[in-house]
């Protein structure tokens, strides 16, 4: 997520440091994974007015202007079509270093000298338009630095949001988070001319404005639907104080309709759509679910096939725009609309997530509703957006509609003070937990004994009372508790006895000089007992493991490739098996059987190497395995039996089933490298998916 420092000090009033606020967020959860300043390298570009524009003597392409940098008067060749006397350009004087690194020097051009360059918007860095130099409305004088003028030198955070705070991918959002450390108030960027939309009119599942029917039939795809007509705009460029925060956040101008609706999605979190109304047959607005087969092109210029578990918004006749994820090509806003329909909506998070993901197709707006967005802030989106398409595009507002069919209210949660002491481990006043609680958004009113949390709509992951505990930890500071570990009361509960069992193994094996391994769960199919995934990853992925010796195998031959001799592994782990194919199962109902294994390999020094031991060890070999696979059965399989066959030994159990083996094994060995040794068992404490509770015997 791309946050513009610049928007987020306008929100804060105050003067943002770039290093400072991403440690903030950083220590709030909002981790900041890059700072990248934006155009601090136009430093030496000033702003200046052209006193008079002639015709260049020597091409007809080519005007000569004079221009007033606020010290001087000087010439300047110029090429582009645009300039005009009277008007303020951005000026690179001789010397300037433009962004690229280019150094400007005076130099003649067909036989007159040029002092300098007035830029286009490509040449600063600021779009891709380089057919004219960009003309500046400013009343900054001649000789006003060109980044004080125009404030587009900012800084733009990195945030890593998660998939938890959906609150975090907008600059509301984030100044909320920042505005807790200082106790300030969080203001929204002022909108000039602002109207002050009207309210929509709250109704249910059907309404009408200006002339416009709206139905919504998919209820549960779409709980609440708020539209706007605004008549009479007038689509066009931006102006440049809608265009720079939005370039500030990787987002490029494109019209001043849909900037707006860029500019509430990054603001507020809440995306919008245009629909041309013109272009909407029967003057209707209809979401519903997609018929199987219907056809829609989308603004990606992408014909697409709808199924019937999507959600789409469509006129009398056809789909307009798939809910949630992009609107049609066919009804979109154009440099000759007029009228518009402005959508707000609310989609199901999971029908959005599925059909993202059925039509391969991730935007802005699927990426922030799949997450879920604040369902009780629509209606001042709504007002926010047609203000400011007003604002910029003209015309007038001449309805809103709210359709709500079945209202909610912001869910309720009871706090029990003592409870968050219990869990933290340290005291926090009621007070202070009241206090960081209201400061990011929460209504809390006490209740007796406990305190009674509203949830706001921008926090749909707090759902319980764990979730108020650990808000309450993140903003006194994970660093403002103390680090020793206090006193606790001895738990009546057993350990669990497959984990007592891991333990003492570790222990064991630990203690003979072995290093603990993790190998990957997944793999091919080593025999016909292997478990299929039904989605693998790939096709070397594509079978839960039957074992942990091959895992192992692969750590062995890792090490040889980088010349390390001695291996001494170990791991405890999980093997699945198909249910009628592990040995001593019976065919049930093709859940996988779970079992709990233990395998290790040696090669090369008997005894590890170390600075204490004078010598070279000689090599293990399989009497020293057969020492590791007793201690195995001693612990992991009491009662068992290991008896040799051919060149290793086998465990065998009271029924005679064998549970495990030990023996030297064939890997891709280099020629310097001593035999490796391995051996796998079977532990009697096992994790069944066919068992409610594991048994030890």
């Amino acid at each position: 997520m791309n946050i513009s420092l610049n928007w987020l000090s306008a929100m804060l009033g105050r003067s943002l440091d770039p290093a400072d606020t991403a440690y903030r967020l950083t220590m709030l959860g909002a981790a900041v994974d890059a700072v990248e300043p934006l155009h601090q390298d136009l430093g030496d570009v000033i702003v200046a007015q052209v006193e008079s524009v002639g015709k260049h003597p020597n091409a007809d392409r080519l005007s000569l202007c004079l221009v007033n940098d606020g010290k001087n008067v000087v010439e300047v060749v110029c090429g582009a079509p645009n300039v005009t006397a009277g008007k303020k350009y951005p000026y690179a004087p001789v010397g300037s270093v433009l962004p690229g690194g280019l150094k400007l020097e005076a130099r003649k051009i067909r036989g007159v000298s040029s002092n300098g360059m007035l830029c286009s918007a490509k040449e600063l860095g600021l779009g891709a338009d380089h057919s004219g130099i960009l003309e500046l409305n400013t009343d900054a004088a001649p000789g006003t630095p060109f980044v004080k003028a125009v404030p587009v030198a900012d800084h733009r955070l990195v945030l890593d949001v998660t998939a938890n705070r959906p609150d975090l991918l907008c600059h509301k959002g984030v100044a909320r988070e920042l505005a807790v450390l200082d106790g300030g108030m969080v203001r929204l960027v002022p909108i000039p001319g602002d109207g002050h939309a009207a309210e929509p009119a709250r109704v249910g599942a059907r309404g009408t404005v200006d002339g416009v029917e709206i139905l919504i039939e998919d209820v549960d795809g779409c709980p609440r639907y708020a539209a706007a007509v605004i008549r009479g705009v007038h689509v066009g460029p931006s102006p440049e104080w809608l265009q720079a925060p939005l370039r500030s956040v990787g987002a490029g101008p494109i019209n001043n309709v849909v900037d707006a609706t860029n500019f509430i999605l990054h603001e507020l979190n809440q995306p919008l759509h245009a629909f041309d109304l013109r272009k909407l047959a029967g003057q209707k607005i209809i979401v519903r679910r997609a018929r199987a087969g219907e056809n829609i092109t989308t603004l990606d210029g992408t014909a697409r096939t709808l199924t019937t578990e999507m959600t789409a918004i469509c006129d009398a006749d056809r789909p307009v725009a798939v809910a949630g994820v992009m609107g049609g090509a066919d009804s979109e806003v154009s440099p000759d609309t007029v009228d518009i329909v402005l959508e707000c909506a609310h989609f199901n998070p999971k029908r959005i997530r599925a059909t993202r993901t059925a039509l391969k197709l991730s935007t802005e707006a699927s990426y922030r509703f799949e997450r879920g967005i604040d369902l009780q802030a629509l209606p001042f989106a709504l007002r926010r957006a047609v203000s400011l398409i007003v604002a910029t595009a003209g015309g007038r507002a001449t309805g809103a509609t709210d359709l709500y069919p079945s209202p909610t209210q912001e869910p309720l949660i009871f706090l029990r003070p003592e409870r968050v002491q219990h869990l933290l481990g340290t005291a926090v006043p009621r007070a202070e937990i009241e206090r960081y609680l209201t400061s990011v958004g929460f209504t809390v009113a006490p209740r007796e004994e406990r305190l009674a949390v509203q949830v706001p709509g921008w926090r749909p992951d707090v759902t319980r009372e764990v979730d108020l505990i650990e808000e309450v930890a993140r903003l006194k500071g994970y660093g403002a508790f103390p680090v020793e570990l206090g006193a606790f009361r001895p738990s009546t509960v057993p350990d669990d006895p497959v984990e007592d069992l891991k333990a003492r193994l570790r222990r064991v094996f630990c203690a003979l000089g072995l290093h603990e391994a993790r190998s990957y769960p997944l793999g091919r199919a080593g025999d016909e007992s292997a478990v299929a995934l039904a989605n693998p990853l790939s096709a070397d992925d594509a079978y839960l493991r039957s074992d942990l010796i091959a895992g192992l195998t692969r750590a062995a031959e890792h090490n040889w490739s980088v010349r390390e001799r001695n291996i001494r592994l170990f791991e405890v782990g999980a093997v699945f098996r198909r249910l009628g194919r592990a040995p001593g199962a019976t065919p049930k109902d093709g859940r996988p059987d779970e079992q709990l294994h233990l395998a290790a390999v040696i090669s090369g020094a008997r005894v590890p190497p170390h600075w204490s031991t004078a010598g070279k060890s000689p090599d293990a070999d399989l009497w020293d395995l057969k020492h590791l696979l007793e201690e195995a059965v001693r612990i992991g399989r009491p009662g068992s039996m290991v008896s040799p066959e051919g060149v290793g030994w086998v465990i065998r159990d009271a029924s005679g089933e064998t549970r495990g083996w030990a023996r030297q094994l064939e890997a891709d060995r280099p020629a310097w490298a001593a035999p490796l040794f391995g051996l796998e068992v079977e532990l009697a404490g096992t994790v069944s998916l066919s068992r409610k509770e594991p048994a030890l015997s």
